[in-house]
């Protein structure tokens, strides 16, 4: 209000000065002067080109972020579901929020300024750090990490001042403030010590140190505001301007005093999805002193949020059993809170597609291959490519039924999907963190099946292993070069290759000795296989004949 009353007292003391005067309010041109009249265009054309050149760099200096009211948001505690002991940390810092001048002055005690939540994509922060705005009753200042980079060299840093500034006056007018800052990396990463690598040419050095510079400064300034959250408000430096000047004249007895720094109730929130590669600074205590990790959500945690995200998703009774919700969570290991709400949403889109009002266990099915798979393709085999399919993903299955204790079948299928001609999926019936010995051997010989069931019912291989070949591998290569698990008690994961070759299968296989021992466990695993299945024949011809006859009619 009091800036736009002081643009509208320039206005009206114009306006008035000319009312007066006698002179109508609004200058016409003729009263100009003829003379006056040709420098028009060329104020114009300057005043134009100067704003067009001005205006943008006066706008980067402004904060990025979008402001949310507690009002604006919908979300509260009672809509966190499936992040367990991580929202009691985060609702035992809203307490100390709300309650900062007991802990300061009653209890001695340092509040909180920066909560780091780390954690992979969808896995809820951003909705958590919402739901704290919301309960704490204060404005939230949302804003992307790569809003602050500029076009212009420099002004990155202003941008983040600005924001803290943002912050602060919120704070001040509304007891408190939370900032939230998504993929905080783009601006806190670790600074290095060199400011650049030889790139061949002077003048790409000099590029590459000042993009470098720039970077630098960008933490540099993170760092300062996150250690400035009490600074004085512009009118406080003014004030404290004013009576700096006047001191000058006074004795030291009778100098003013001026007001102690107010505290402001602020609490910063960065995501990330990699707090090992921010500043060391950034994570010290006095700034991001506390990390809360996201993970994927347990099987117990995965119920919860499929029973919240039902709860408002229309769907057939037969969702409502525990046996059913039980079947989802254990089918979607691996899946975060968005990828659950992801899958029950394409469900409800297929039911729609098929002229229904609610979802089935079929469509979630359904939705779920297309998510991991792709749409199905129509493709017409030959009758030979149709059987060869049909043989090798029934040699999966049959592997995967004989020796997969502890394992159940989910989809077999020939339709093809995307790159995948065929596809079998299966999974633990207990969600278990460590996987056995026997377990990865099962693994390995599953991943056989389909190499085996073709030379052992056409003679001769097709490319088509050649994915399953690659699984194995890689499960091998674990076994023998990390786990301790065949026959080597070496870690390859000691060694340090630098930048070029450092993964693990690179490490192994590139090892005379650790390439050969791949080799024979894979060679030992595949025979195992082939006399498994030589052993069950009449079964896998009547699978093979029933997966034929079912591609064939559909």
């Amino acid at each position: 209000m009091w800036r736009l009353a002081g643009v509208l007292a320039v206005i009206a003391v114009w306006f008035w000065s000319r009312f007066l005067r006698g002179m109508p309010p609004f200058p016409g041109l003729s009263q100009l002067g003829p003379d006056a009249m040709m420098y028009v265009p060329t104020f114009l054309l300057v005043g134009l080109l100067g704003s067009i050149l001005v205006g943008p760099m006066i706008s980067n200096s402004r904060s990025p972020h979008v402001m949310f009211r507690p009002e604006q948001i919908e979300v509260g505690f009672n809509d966190v579901v499936g992040l367990g002991k991580v929202v009691d940390e985060v609702d035992h810092t809203l307490t100390v929020v709300l309650n900062h001048e007991k802990f300061r002055k009653e209890m001695g005690g340092r509040p909180r300024r920066g909560v780091l939540f780390e954690g992979p994509p969808g896995t809820g922060k951003t909705h958590l750090a919402k739901a704290l705005a919301k309960e704490a009753e204060v404005p939230f200042l949302f804003v992307s990490a790569t809003a602050f980079q500029s076009m212009w060299f420099g002004m990155t840093a202003p941008k983040i001042r600005a924001y803290f500034k943002a912050l602060r006056k919120a704070a001040r007018k509304e007891g408190g403030a939370i900032g939230f800052i998504e993929e905080i990396g783009a601006i806190g990463l670790e600074r290095t010590g060199s400011a650049s690598a030889m790139t061949g040419t002077n003048q790409a050095t000099i590029v590459n140190r000042s993009v470098s510079s720039d970077s630098g400064g960008m933490v540099n300034e993170l760092l300062i505001q996150m250690q400035s959250f009490d600074e004085p408000s512009t009118r406080d430096k003014w004030v404290g301007r004013i009576k700096s000047a006047i001191n000058l004249f006074l004795p030291i007895d009778r100098q003013l005093k001026k007001r102690p720094l107010p505290y402001s109730n602020i609490l910063v929130i960065g995501a990330t999805n990699r707090s090992s590669a921010l500043d060391p600074a950034l994570v010290r205590p006095g700034r991001f002193d506390r990390i809360l990790h996201f993970g994927l959500p347990s099987r117990k945690a995965r119920i919860e949020l499929i029973d919240y995200f039902l709860s408002s998703k229309s769907h057939g009774a037969e969702l409502n059993s525990d046996r059913r919700r039980n079947n989802i969570a254990a089918s979607t290991l691996g899946y975060s809170p968005a990828s659950m709400e992801r899958l029950l949403d394409e469900a409800l889109l297929l039911a729609l597609r098929d002229e229904r009002s609610e979802m089935t266990m079929h469509d979630i099915r359904k939705a779920r291959r297309e998510i991991e798979l792709g749409l199905p393709e129509a493709t017409e085999y030959t009758v030979e490519e149709a059987d060869m399919i049909a043989t090798h993903e029934a040699g999966h299955a049959m592997l995967a039924y004989l020796v997969g204790k502890g394992r159940k079948l989910e989809v077999l299928t020939i339709v093809k999907h995307k790159d995948t001609l065929g596809f079998l999926a299966h999974s633990d019936i207990e969600e278990r963190h460590l996987v056995r010995e026997s377990g990865m051997i099962a693994r390995i010989q599953i991943a056989m099946g389909g190499m085996v069931a073709e030379e052992l019912f056409f003679s001769e291989s097709t490319t088509g292993p050649g994915g399953d070949l690659v699984t194995a591998t890689q499960i091998v290569v674990g076994m023998y070069g990390a786990f301790g698990l065949g026959g080597s008690l070496v870690s390859y994961q000691a060694l340090d290759t630098g930048a070029i070759g450092g993964n693990l299968a690179t490490k192994v296989l590139t090892d005379d000795a650790g390439r050969a021992a791949v080799d024979k466990i894979l060679h030992d695993n595949k025979q195992i296989a082939a006399r498994l299945l030589n052993d069950n024949r009449h079964v896998m011809s009547s699978k093979r004949c029933e997966m034929r006859c079912w591609n064939a009619k559909n």
